[in-house]
């Protein structure tokens, strides 16, 4: 053979390789999966989808449970059995409506309504203390009769009042460089804020003012408030917050409640008591959707504070699980709306509304699980309550428009083919044509109006 002079196939001999080189790396299945979901983790919309899709599941599956939840309380006060579900989906439809048109507002806007919806917030509030107007429920004096079985509660407002405002106030006074002075930072908003709690204390409403502390001190957080300045706020908090709950003997109740296993003299931690049995007996997937024992008269608010002890009796540990998997995504979404921004009143507000219902879900979910006492809040977006729903929707409204707001997320909006008015291939017909010269017609007149035109 050609190549050997003996006659015989050459041999072929190995190459070795120095000790030294590295031999190619096997390709790890985890380490392709978390490379997949970091890239996708990364992308522009991701904080977009999280923040529609999350909260869009959290609404309809709570939809799903008011509905379960319900009947039995409705039948016991001769209501039809979906009668607190039809409320609780005309509340969800306008709370659709107003989602979709703060997602559609311009940022200016957005603090344009600022000072109107703390106004109005403040005026409703001192109506409830009015005789006459205000009502009374479960023992707190925040409610306002509409006619019929329709009523509002103002103090939920507020939360969205406070946010608004204090984005807005926090964000002017940064464009002109006063936030280094602590008397800037804590004037007028924090004596605002006292304002608002007040208003909400004379109704008992222990529960809602702890949620417009928090946002109040996400607001100061994030506007970089010292560290003395926050804990000195802090403090005075604490101690007005003792002193209200040692007054009152039915808060003291409730903070004796925390891990309780049974009911107690006079059956005073029965509600905590009844929402650890109906989540011990859900099990890993539930007894059933609609198989729930614990709302047959034995646990009290079962369609409203306590909704998520019912959710885990009927969808057991699996479906708990999935409530706070879609809260921690809306918290982490809006984290991150208010951690990629550069405008002040957008981290302020993304950061505001963050707060809210992240430290509300905490509450409510913490009390169902004798973790916290139990502060009469409903769990967001999930429980029944239009009072509560409304401004929460609306809230999610302002997280979305500030996602879709971001400079990457409207640069790959921009890139989407719009679906009317583009040319679909190049023999299309006049009609596919049409709309694609109409919009450059429009291009061209916008470009020969006079400067001083809008």
């Amino acid at each position: 053979m050609p190549g050997s002079r003996t006659g015989r196939p050459p041999v072929q001999r190995t190459v070795r390789r120095p000790s030294g080189a590295s031999r190619p790396r096997r390709d790890n299945p985890v380490r392709r999966l978390h490379a997949r979901v970091q890239k996708a983790w990364d992308r522009p919309l991701t904080a977009y989808y999280l923040i529609f899709g999350g909260s869009l599941l959290i609404t309809v599956l709570g939809l799903v449970m008011v509905y379960s939840a319900s009947q039995i309380t409705a039948l016991q006060k001769s209501l039809p059995g979906s009668f607190f579900f039809r409320k609780q989906f005309l509340a969800a439809s306008i709370g659709a409506v107003l989602l979709l048109v703060a997602s559609r507002m311009p940022v200016k806007l957005h603090r344009a309504l600022a000072y109107p919806i703390l106004a109005g917030a403040v005026f409703l509030m001192a109506l409830v203390q009015i005789p006459g107007i205000g009502m009374s429920v479960n023992g707190n004096q925040n409610w306002i009769a509409l006619g019929g079985s329709f009523q509002i509660q103002p103090s939920e407002f507020g939360k969205l009042a406070l946010v608004l405002w204090g984005a807005d106030l926090l964000a002017r006074k940064q464009d002109k460089k006063l936030l280094s002075q602590w008397k800037h930072m804590l004037v007028p908003l924090v004596p605002a804020a006292f304002m608002l709690l007040g208003l909400i204390m004379l109704g008992g409403d222990m529960g809602t003012a702890i949620i417009l502390t928090a946002i109040l001190f996400g607001l100061l957080w994030l506007a970089g408030a010292p560290t003395r300045l926050f804990v000195g706020v802090l403090s005075v908090a604490a101690t007005l917050g003792v002193i209200l709950i040692k007054t009152s003997p039915n808060r003291m109740a409730r903070l004796q409640c925390i891990g309780a296993t049974d009911p107690g003299p006079g059956d005073s931690c029965w509600q905590a008591v009844h929402g650890i049995y109906a989540l011990a007996s859900g099990g890993i997937f539930g007894s059933g959707l609609g198989a729930s024992v614990e709302k047959w008269g034995q646990l009290p608010e079962a369609h409203t504070d306590f909704i998520f002890a019912v959710t885990g009796e009927e969808l057991g540990l699996a479906g708990t699980l999935s409530v706070l998997a879609l809260f921690a995504a809306l918290g982490y979404a809006g984290i991150r709306v208010a951690g990629r921004t550069e405008d002040p009143f957008v981290r302020y507000a993304a950061g505001g509304v963050t707060t809210w219902i992240t430290a509300q879900a905490v509450i409510n979910i913490g009390a169902v699980l004798g973790l916290l006492p139990i502060a009469g809040v409903p769990l967001p977006l999930f429980s029944y309550g239009g009072s509560a729903l409304l401004p929460t929707m609306f809230a999610i409204g302002l997280l979305i428009a500030f996602a879709r707001d971001e400079p990457a997320a409207r640069a790959t909006l921009a890139m989407r083919p719009r679906r009317f008015g583009r040319k679909r291939g190049a023999g299309g017909s006049a009609f596919a044509r049409g709309p694609r010269r109409w919009n450059t017609m429009r291009r061209r007149a916008s470009a020969a109006r006079p400067s001083g035109e809008r």
